[in-house]
């Protein structure tokens, strides 16, 4: 079967089978680019935005972005395989990362490094031949990933370096010559044609090369060449130099007889490393520059317990030969809850004493010995390992002169300042993915069906993974059912993820982060613990706390820099499952009831204020509510139009059902049914029939639990809605009959008619059509306005349909459809659309109705109405089939079945069985 696969070294593009598929533009093989860089991980629609247009983006960079997505999601659906998923706070590309050039370069590159010579040169050889051209040609400009010349540069290093064991001297002699001639400060490349020439017998041309490269360097930076190539320049003229074996390559200069053997400091490692193959090619393409004569300072940061120092201690046993003067490491104890940081004093006297100077010749003054320190391991090739560093003053000591000593610290801050002092590069420890999980449980506790609930109940925290296996290996009589129970509590689950006392948990772990926040930003963490939800951002945080947004983005990015909380895009802070149980056992325990109640209170008026603004973005609002007042405009964020309302209610939509559930649990009833309908039009643009179902059954119960005769009407309607949407048995008639009852005394014309509305239309649906067009009827006479009006005559053409009344039903819809262009109400004019083909259709128009339903489509696509868009497909489907077209009918009936399986899975058997129909 033909398999789809990615090219970006080289041109972006996309191939079936051997075949290129074309994509689009520029913008579009950005986009491709940028997810398939990180398969199988989001990447937020800001970070895309950044990536394609920098720092001037468009205006319409968002739309742009969803449009091409969409377009992207088209040319992917009749290939196997990838697919393209919406995952707020982005998209992710569903692939096997081995159908991309760049991750298959990375596997080849990993096999190579444990393999035979033989071996190694050919995988080598087969991922150099990847390289199509410069990377990710036809991409916009701004687009930038040296990371993958980085990686061409590693894997032709390793490549020629399996070639030089092998002796194939003369050819590569013809084919790195070129490559020191064009950049004679490639010191790494220079010296593999050191070694080429040396051991072709060409010792003179060996001798004339360094002098070459020792001018180039000479001129150019002012510095003699570095360690390695002297080094090799002095085995050339002692005529010593030997053969490269794996054992020797990578060899510098060795330290000097006087300073002793070299160091070796390392603790040791565990067994076997899960996962983590990103941050070890990241670390390992480091080593690589290192090995160029680059200055090399990388820093992982991670939350608490996520493995920084095991993954960082497991690297460097497995890359210590690649340093041969030797490894220092040293905890310098930032975040231990015994003892305090250690002074750089201290640490410079445990490496001075390691490099071999006795303890009376150790300097009194810091000053002293940094300068002894760095004077020792100057011109040499090791490897410094801090581990846990509070701060980067506690590090820059420390940090060696020499480009090719290469550091690396650990650190639960992200010590930014190392990276604008010192060039550090950063990267950010997330948890493991659910196998490697899975993997490190078996290793303490062995094989059982319910390490996958296990790993997902320690939120793929390596901590607490080992803690959930050790806690299983530690007694036979403990079973996995009974540790699944007790973590499955979120009460229990963080005193269950505990060994040997309280300090050997994670509660410990994330307590010790805390209690070293400066004061404004623990109680922000506080804060952040009463408010319910999943993420949290400056907005709602500054309501809360009732401080200005900037402050509010201050306090939250500088949690984000001690890895408590995430920035997974702009303005959207997302702490680690068991942070935020942490969190709220904090907030219980450190805030007072009164505390909790306000500061729940505000998070209720923030989201009835922002969702409010958001409805009325994506279209008509029929019901009376209006939070316009609450907030001031720049204590909300920025929602100019239906795209960014949209989104923002896709992202917050587990927040809104958090709160939904806190706010009812608090008896804040009135609350809760308000809000409820607030976000009722978004699902109205967007149905989900769980989600929906949930969030209107809470807001009627609330309502009645109110006695709020309004909110008990609306909330049934949307019921109703709900019913008629999904075709739920009896389409939802008791809740608009109560609604009716309800609202009869009323004197609130526009609830009087919503009733009408909703009561016609089931009346419809369940084919009482003589009823329900007398009670449209009335909806369209009595409408106080365009908006409700509107909605009356849609509904009265569709109650016509069923009576067989189809020229009445298009007239009456044309003049719905009239009104929605009007008001400029996109998803009522795709419904309107949708509606009239089938109008047609059943008319016998058969042109009209491909013109209408095409229209709809794409007007769907380009706001993303998923359920809409399924929808749409059947009905044209429908259209193609009556028009004696069975293959497009077919395509589009397949089309209908994807997305019904995600968005309406009750309804999708209907579809299936149409689509069987054409086979």
């Amino acid at each position: 079967m033909a398999q789809t696969r990615l090219q970006l070294l080289g041109p972006v593009q996309l191939f079936h089978g051997g075949e290129p598929v074309p994509i689009g533009g520029p913008g579009v093989r950005g986009l491709l680019a940028l997810l398939a860089l990180k398969p199988g991980k989001v990447v937020g629609v800001d970070e895309i935005i950044d990536a394609l247009w920098g720092h001037d983006p468009p205006a319409t960079a968002r739309t742009i972005v969803h449009g091409n997505v969409s377009h992207l999601r088209r040319v992917l659906r009749d290939l196997d395989g990838p697919r393209i998923l919406t995952t707020p706070p982005g998209y992710r590309l569903d692939v096997e990362p081995d159908r991309i050039d760049v991750h298959r370069a990375r596997t080849l590159l990993d096999r190579a490094s444990v393999a035979t010579p033989e071996v190694a040169a050919a995988l080598l050889a087969e991922a150099l031949a990847l390289w199509q051209g410069p990377a990710l040609g036809g991409v916009p400009d701004s687009l930038r990933a040296p990371e993958l010349e980085d990686l061409r540069l590693a894997v032709h290093g390793a490549r020629v370096d399996a070639d030089l064991e092998l002796g194939r001297h003369a050819e590569l002699i013809v084919e790195l010559s070129p490559i020191v001639r064009a950049d004679p400060r490639s010191e790494r490349t220079a010296g593999q044609l050191m070694r080429a020439l040396y051991h072709a017998g060409r010792r003179g041309d060996a001798l004339e090369l360094y002098r070459t490269v020792s001018r180039a360097t000479l001129r150019t930076l002012g510095v003699e060449p570095g360690a390695e190539l002297r080094w090799l320049h002095e085995r050339v003229l002692n005529d010593d130099l030997p053969p490269l074996s794996r054992e020797s390559s990578h060899l510098g200069a060795p330290l000097s007889r006087e300073s002793g053997a070299a160091p070796s400091q390392l603790p040791g490692a565990v067994p076997s490393l899960a996962g983590r193959d990103e941050e070890l090619a990241w670390l390992d393409g480091l080593v690589t520059r290192a090995e160029a004569g680059q200055t090399t300072i990388a820093v992982v940061t991670g939350t608490a317990g996520v493995g920084k120092s095991t993954l960082v201690v497991w690297w460097a046993h497995r890359v210590a030969r690649r340093f041969p003067d030797g490894v220092l490491f040293a905890s310098l104890r930032g975040f231990d809850p015994h003892h305090p940081p250690l002074e750089p004093a201290e640490l410079l006297t445990q490496f001075l004493l390691g490099l071999g100077v006795e303890t009376a010749k150790i300097p009194e003054l810091l000053h002293e010995r940094v300068a002894l320190y760095r004077s020792l391991i100057a011109g040499r090739r090791m490897l410094v390992l801090l581990d846990d560093a509070r701060t980067a003053e506690q590090v820059r000591p420390l940090l060696p002169p020499s480009a090719r000593t290469m550091t690396v610290v650990t650190s639960r801050s992200r010590l930014d300042g190392l990276a604008v002092s010192n060039a550090a590069k950063q990267r950010v420890l997330g948890t493991l993915a659910p196998d490697d999980a899975v993997a490190l449980i078996e290793e303490l506790a062995g094989p059982a069906s319910l390490n996958h609930a296990l790993a997902r109940l320690c939120g793929y925290l390596p901590l607490a993974l080992r803690i959930a296996g050790a806690r299983l290996s530690a007694s036979t009589q403990r079973t996995a059912e009974e540790l699944v129970d007790e973590l499955g509590n979120e009460r229990t689950r963080l005193a269950g993820l505990q060994v040997d006392g309280a300090d050997d948990s994670v509660r410990a772990a994330f307590d010790v982060s805390f209690r070293g926040l400066p004061g404004e930003v623990a109680e922000t963490f506080l804060q952040l613990g009463a408010v319910p939800g999943v993420m949290a951002g400056p907005h709602v945080l500054a309501a809360v706390g009732q401080i200005p947004v900037a402050e509010a983005r201050r306090r939250l990015r500088a949690l984000a820099a001690h890895n408590l909380i995430a920035e997974t895009e702009r303005d959207v802070f997302v702490p680690h499952d068991l942070v935020w149980l942490y969190l709220r056992e904090l907030a219980e325990q450190e805030l007072g009831d009164k505390e909790r109640d306000e500061a729940l209170g505000w998070t209720v008026r923030y989201y009835q204020a922002v969702a409010d603004r958001a409805r009325r973005r994506l279209g008509r609002v029929a019901d009376p509510l209006d939070f316009s007042a609450w907030l001031a405009d720049d204590a909300m964020p920025p929602l100019p139009g239906f795209a960014e309302a949209h989104d923002w209610f896709a992202a917050e939509w587990p927040n809104l059902l958090a709160v939904l559930d806190a706010a009812y649990a608090a008896g804040r009833h009135d609350d809760v049914w308000r809000l409820a309908r607030l976000a009722h039009t978004y699902r109205v643009a967007c149905p989900l029939l769980d989600e929906w179902t949930r969030m209107a059954d809470l807001g009627v119960a609330a309502a009645e639990a109110a006695g709020d005769v309004a909110g008990q009407c609306w909330l049934r309607m949307a019921r109703c809605e709900i019913a008629l949407a999904f075709e739920l048995p009896g389409f939802g008639l008791a809740d608009a009959e109560r609604a009716a009852e309800l609202s009869a005394a009323s004197a609130d014309q526009r609830l009087r008619t919503s009733v009408d509305l909703h009561l016609g239309r089931a009346l419809s649906r369940l084919g009482e059509h003589g009823k329900a067009i007398e009670r449209l009827a009335e909806a369209v006479a009595n409408a106080p306005d365009v908006t409700l009006r509107g909605q009356a005559l849609s509904s009265c053409a569709q109650a016509e349909k069923r009576a067989g009344r189809l020229a009445d039903a298009i007239a009456h819809q044309r003049a719905g459809l009239r009104i929605d262009r009007e008001l400029g109400d996109d998803d009522q004019v795709v419904g309107s659309l949708d509606k009239l083909a089938e109008l047609s259709l059943r008319a016998g128009d058969h042109e009209a109705a491909e013109r209408y339903a095409w229209e709809a489509i794409d007007l769907a696509i380009s706001r993303e109405f998923v359920a809409r868009e399924g929808t749409l497909r059947l009905t044209l489907g429908r259209v193609l089939r009556a028009r004696g077209d069975i293959d497009g009918a077919r395509e589009q009936l397949a089309l209908s079945v994807r997305i019904y399986e995600r968005v309406h899975p009750k309804l999708v058997g209907e579809v299936r069985t149409e689509l069987a129909d054409l086979q």
